[in-house]
């Protein structure tokens, strides 16, 4: 019953997406891809205090530096101090990690959600040929290494999550310069 309400949800609200291009579906994977990361990188907009989070890599930045050198010159001194701030720096570290997981947990679900509904609709069997230069500038291959192509399927293709992948970090990055997100440390 769940199951059926979500599916015919995510149904009214992406099949205009689906109909519209017809029969370039990978177009539609692409804008999906899109909104899906407009909405995770609003999500980490609203949720995470850029500037705490930018003060926070500053500090943890100068911490290291500051072990770093206390490492290189082999300083007694200098090394118990770093010792000293090594609690503050856990404290610190904890405080960012849990920043960035803020959004995580809000946007989890509806991704999978979305994932389970794209591999159940008419967009799991997009198969797009790639060039060969940008199926190696992508590394393609590596991802098959994890993520192997559907059987009958060879050559320099991807499939539906892949061209998802690829859309998404693609406009996660645009999304993130344009809302000025610091970055936490990764993606």
């Amino acid at each position: 019953m769940v199951l059926e309400w979500i599916m015919a949800g995510l149904n009214s609200l992406f099949d205009p997406i689906i109909y519209y291009f017809g029969p370039n579906k990978f177009l539609a994977v692409f804008v999906i891809g899109a909104i899906i990361s407009f909405v995770t990188t609003l999500a980490n907009k609203l949720l995470v205090d850029q500037d705490r989070l930018m003060y926070l890599q500053d500090e943890m930045k100068s911490f290291n530096q500051e072990m770093v050198e206390a490492r290189k010159t082999n300083d007694p001194k200098a090394l118990a101090k770093v010792q000293k701030k090594q609690m503050e720096f856990m404290s610190l570290q904890k405080e960012m990690m849990l920043m960035s997981f803020r959004p995580m947990i809000v946007t989890f679900v509806p991704i999978l959600i979305v994932f389970w509904w794209m591999a159940q609709s008419q967009l799991n069997n997009i198969v797009i040929q790639l060039p060969s230069f940008a199926y190696y500038i992508l590394l393609v291959p590596i991802w098959h290494m994890f993520y192997h192509l559907s059987p009958g399927l060879s050559g320099m293709v991807i499939e539906w999550l892949g061209w998802y992948i690829l859309a998404a970090f693609g406009f996660s990055f645009v999304f993130r310069k344009l809302m000025g997100l610091k970055s936490a440390g990764g993606m």
